[in-house]
């Protein structure tokens, strides 16, 4: 059984990581790092600060808890307990898999730390923010972001989903800790932005893409 899931594990990765070209190589590329993510994270940062150096503080701290936790998790317990080779090491799969700029990763990819950190920031500040747009936007970028580390070759489809599962986990908890946080330190109120705030973000996020977008041109 182990089996037969790893194989279609494989067979999906070679579908998403066989439909490239040099655009989308670059896009991808880009997706990937983590600059990728300076303009959502200067808006978000920008919206929470107007209320007070205490808020803003307290949302700096939620987001490194959750990446905290999440790459913990993922990379410093998971990944060593399963030893799972990423697709860029398994021997079975040497010289099928199409490298970008001979990007290949670590050794191990299960659960990919990539996928929990950007579901666990996600999940954090789109709760923060009081408007469904903005939640649903930053899932579809941390899905993004996901994609590009199976486009790239260096996860299975599989890695991402256990990664997904620790960042929603991760996320979920920060912004537990922010509610009781913020109510304790700012009062009841500091913990319902307005609504402006939320678009600001969801339009960082379109925004990121389609700067990301434009400059894979070139």
């Amino acid at each position: 059984m182990l089996e037969y899931l790893q194989g279609i594990d494989a067979q999906w990765l070679l579908a998403i990581n066989g439909m490239h070209c040099d655009y989308m190589d670059s896009f991808m590329w880009m997706v990937s790092k983590t600059y990728s993510w300076s303009l959502i994270g200067i808006v978000a940062l920008a919206v929470t600060g107007r209320k007070g150096w205490r808020q803003a503080l307290i949302f700096v701290l939620a987001i490194a808890l959750a990446v905290l936790v999440a790459d913990q998790v993922s990379s410093g317990l998971i990944k060593h307990a399963v030893e799972r080779l990423r697709p860029t090491h398994e021997p079975s799969l040497e010289g099928m898999i199409h490298l970008v700029r001979d990007y290949r990763g670590g050794l191990y990819g299960f659960v990919s730390s990539h996928a929990a950190n950007s579901f666990a920031i996600a999940v954090l500040v789109g709760c923060v923010m009081p408007h469904r747009a903005a939640l649903g936007s930053l899932l579809a970028w941390a899905a993004l972001q996901c994609y590009s580390r199976m486009y790239l070759g260096v996860h299975y489809p599989g890695d991402i989903i256990g990664g997904m599962l620790v960042g929603l986990a991760a996320g979920a908890l920060a912004y537990w800790i922010w509610l009781k946080a913020t109510a304790r330190y700012c009062g009841e109120d500091a913990a319902k932005p307005s609504v402006p705030d939320s678009w600001a973000v969801t339009a960082a996020t379109w925004g990121s893409v389609a700067v990301l977008a434009v400059a894979a041109i070139f």
